[in-house]
């Protein structure tokens, strides 16, 4: 008996030891577990503060630069404007027709049009517009190598203004236009200078998200041209001397892209003339465009724009733009924690529900100069597809070659 119960106690004293153990691994297994949300959380409270910094940065900026308020009297310059069309036969003869009736002396600025080789009516419409200085030429690069820059260069190159106004084929313009944009680069003595763009639309959840996206854009331009810490611009609605354009070489050592006609030529001049590089704030002069028709032509725009983020020489936008991308990134993540642990289902949840409330007062004052406040009720629904469309965009747009406007370009 005694050994009996001896053999007893040393089976229970043992099997006491290994369910300690067990329990030992499992509490040791939770604390893990416990440590692991503690630092994703960490993570995830450490990029929002971060992130709420940047975008109170941008809020401020944008808020301090004041409506431009042009003079009465024509400024003393004469102005060229730019326009590189391709296959444009529909929206081109708009343009004109807005550029025909500019408050500005007709006397004092021309409109080059730049025929990219359009495979449609562009050119004879153009040619066949009844106004004396309107003209159209064609690009100097032969058909194979020509682009948007190309197409421009060569209409700077023809140019008898000593102001160049750049805008798409595909915009309209108001009629104040010409005149609010030569009195203020003439009496900033400008280099340089960026102006809003704005895009129409019908009540589609598309066109409503690219409107929002697009002013979000928008207002961060004109913040971070007006704080002079990155260069950013829109192709639609541009100002800069010729004398700029020469001294900077024009496009030359920025076409490994097809796109950066605006923004890579922009950091060009502003590493030359850093103060004299602007945004002009002014309702009058918003340039509009349509926006896309699919979402598929949405990302290949997106794509496009995206693809010269990494020919920029400027550590600043590039550290930006990386964090926003991997600021996109963490709902992703948080997808995949949930999956092990449902807890993480919250997270995410308040993940949106943070980078809405982090926005809402920028973007809401950048979409009431727009005229677009109304479309901030659409605001919080969107965020997903906006975190989505930014990693995709992000991480494809420096891959592979994509086709616009007929040509199959990198």
């Amino acid at each position: 008996m005694p050994k009996h119960a001896a053999a007893v106690r040393s089976l229970g004293l043992e099997t006491s030891v290994q369910i300690g153990n067990v329990f030992s691994k499992l509490l040791q297994h939770r604390k893990d577990l416990v440590l692991n949300r503690m630092w994703l959380t960490i993570i995830i409270v450490v990029f929002l503060l971060v992130y709420a910094a940047l975008i109170f940065f941008y809020f401020v900026q944008w808020n301090e630069l004041q409506d431009y308020k042009a003079p009465a009297q024509t400024p003393p310059v004469f102005v060229s404007v730019i326009v590189a069309a391709r296959n444009e036969e529909n929206t081109l003869p708009l343009l004109l027709k807005d550029l025909s009736e500019q408050t500005f002396p007709q006397h004092l600025f021309e409109v080059i049009v730049v025929d990219d080789y359009s495979t449609d009516n562009t050119a004879a419409i153009a040619s066949k517009f009844k106004a004396q200085n309107i003209r159209i030429i064609f690009p100097d690069a032969p058909p194979e190598t020509s682009s948007k820059k190309a197409a421009i260069a060569s209409g700077i190159k023809k140019a008898k203004g000593e102001l160049m106004l750049i805008t798409d084929a595909d915009c309209r313009v108001s009629k104040e236009w010409l005149q609010i944009m030569a009195s203020f680069c003439k009496e900033r003595s400008a280099a340089f200078v960026a102006a809003p763009v704005a895009f129409t639309h019908d009540n589609s959840l598309l066109q409503i998200f690219q409107v929002l996206d697009f002013i979000t854009l928008q207002g961060i331009t004109a913040a971070s041209v007006n704080a002079n810490v990155h260069t950013m611009c829109n192709g639609a609605n541009l100002a800069y001397t010729k004398a700029a354009f020469k001294e900077v070489d024009g496009f030359a050592g920025i076409g490994k892209v097809a796109t950066g006609d605006d923004m890579l030529l922009m950091h060009k001049i502003w590493k030359k003339h850093p103060r004299s590089v602007f945004y002009l704030k002014n309702k009058e002069i918003i340039v509009t465009s349509e926006p896309m028709k699919t979402w598929k032509s949405f990302l290949t725009q997106r794509r496009r724009w995206a693809s010269k983020t990494l020919v920029y020489d400027d550590w600043r936008i590039i550290l930006v733009l990386s964090f926003v991308l991997l600021f996109n990134v963490l709902p992703f993540v948080l997808v995949v924690a949930a999956l092990f642990n449902k807890t993480y289902w919250a997270v995410f949840v308040f993940f949106f529900l943070a980078k809405t409330v982090i926005e809402w007062p920028f973007v809401s004052s950048v979409a009431a100069f727009f005229g677009e406040q109304k479309l901030m009720r659409y605001f919080f629904f969107v965020q997903p597809i906006h975190v989505f469309y930014t990693v995709f965009v992000g991480l494809l747009s420096q891959a592979g070659k994509y086709e616009w406007k007929g040509r199959r370009t990198r």
